[in-house]
């Protein structure tokens, strides 16, 4: 009869917790997909006594991680601790030095270290698994490593953080400005301990590094990313988006050039009618784009006790039925080194800025945008405040080096009372 497979859980927050719940409620139905009985044996977290809604008394406890994924008693350590660094990557590694399975939620980890831990785990032979690190309960990371293992991947685009899209659908539809639904959103315990995570669309890089990764068989690099967040969006910025028949979203964006890899995270314009546009609340959606599947959408709840722990599980059972697979798609040893490659894909993009209310303002912006190779699309003044007024411009398309040379040469016209906000407006 083949033998139980035995967990160690290390962090028992909200996926912790969903996890241990889906082992107990689901255990005849785990052993029926899967061949095996699934247990749980040790766990671990920062507080032996607080109240968690689940009777923990049944496994072993280890304050330290480090000693449960050593115990002999556990097959796989699951860390659902956090953090790209200190105790969640000690006890990872520990675990894989040992022969031990490790399946993690941890995006940050693995978009700073991804590398080493894969040639780490596949050095022991053992897996590395993280389907729930990216996009909670949508089976991204699976659709990439087994289902399009065939395409020629052309593009990776997606809403990644649940809390960013929820406070711009909120802003839009309740009116409301950033600061008011920022302070909600916080209220709601939507954002993480430093907002900046997600807000600052850090979260969401991370996400975009390992999925970028796994789609061109690179070597995972964060650094590379072009990262913007969403601070700068106004109410306004979302109403004016909406006149034009768009939505605004944090959109990460990775695609293979011949100059090296271009990916970026930064809010852009959508149409409001695609499948992105319709995409409200706290809900994630990954678009992956192959030469001979087309356009897959994949759409769901990207956080959560439920979806992230079905995530988690669905990583479990895969190792319960001794499913092998490389970290990242293929051995990790061929995983090549990409040069970080600015955008060069021309785009239309939005821009709002503020200028002096006076005679030849606008046409010394004109004259620059003119001077950059940046011809205008559509223009207008949309109101006036005491001695300035607000003026939207579209452009056609254009790169953004030569966006930015015209806003970098922008202050020297003496008639700018603000700082422009550009955004690009993303064909997808």
């Amino acid at each position: 009869m083949t033998e139980p497979l035995r967990l160690g859980i290390a962090g028992l927050g909200t996926v912790g917790i969903g996890v241990i719940k889906i082992v107990q409620k689901q255990a005849e139905l785990l052993t029926a997909r899967t061949g095996r009985q699934i247990t749980i044996t040790a766990v671990s977290a920062r507080s032996r006594d607080k109240d968690r809604g689940v009777n923990l008394s049944k496994f072993a406890w280890e304050d330290d991680p480090v000693a449960l994924a050593k115990r002999d008693d556990v097959d796989v350590f699951v860390e659902l601790m956090g953090g790209s660094d200190g105790p969640a990557k000690a006890a990872t590694e520990a675990a894989l030095a040992l022969g031990k399975h490790v399946v993690t939620a941890n995006k940050a980890m693995l978009a700073v270290h991804g590398q080493a831990l894969a040639l780490e785990a596949e050095a022991h032979g053992v897996q590395l698994r993280f389907e729930a690190a990216v996009a909670g309960g949508i089976p991204v990371i699976k659709s990439l490593t087994e289902s399009l293992a065939a395409n020629q991947i052309t593009r990776v685009m997606g809403v990644m953080n649940g809390t960013c899209n929820y406070i711009l659908t909120r802003m839009e539809s309740a009116g409301l400005p950033y600061e008011t639904v920022f302070d909600e959103a916080n209220a709601l315990g939507y954002l993480e301990a430093d907002p900046t995570l997600d807000v600052g669309g850090i979260d969401a890089g991370h996400k975009l590094a390992i999925l970028a990764s796994i789609a061109y068989g690179t070597q995972v690099d964060f650094n590379g990313i072009e990262i913007e967040g969403i601070e700068r969006v106004s109410i306004e910025d979302i109403r004016y988006a909406g006149d034009m028949g768009y939505r605004i979203k944090l959109l990460g964006v990775a695609q293979m050039t011949g100059r090296g890899m271009e990916s970026r995270m930064s809010p852009c314009l959508v149409p409001a009618n695609s499948p992105l546009g319709t995409l409200e609340g706290p809900t994630n959606m990954c678009i992956l784009e192959g030469d001979s599947v087309g356009q897959i959408v994949l759409r769901g709840a990207g956080a959560g006790e439920g979806p992230t722990a079905s995530a988690v599980m669905g990583d479990v059972c895969d190792i319960a039925r001794g499913i092998n697979l490389p970290v990242f798609g293929q051995p990790s040893t061929t995983l090549r080194q990409a040069p970080a490659a600015r955008s060069t894909v021309a785009a239309p993009y939005y821009l709002r800025m503020e200028l002096a209310d006076k005679p030849g303002a606008l046409a010394k912006v004109a004259t620059l945008l003119g001077e950059a190779g940046i011809s205008i699309d559509r223009m207008r003044q949309t109101g006036h405040t005491e001695g300035s007024a607000s003026v939207l411009i579209v452009t056609h398309r254009c790169t953004r080096d030569a966006l930015d040379s015209a806003l970098d040469a922008m202050p020297g016209t003496g008639v700018l009372t603000g700082t422009p906000v550009a955004l690009r407006i993303e064909k997808v």
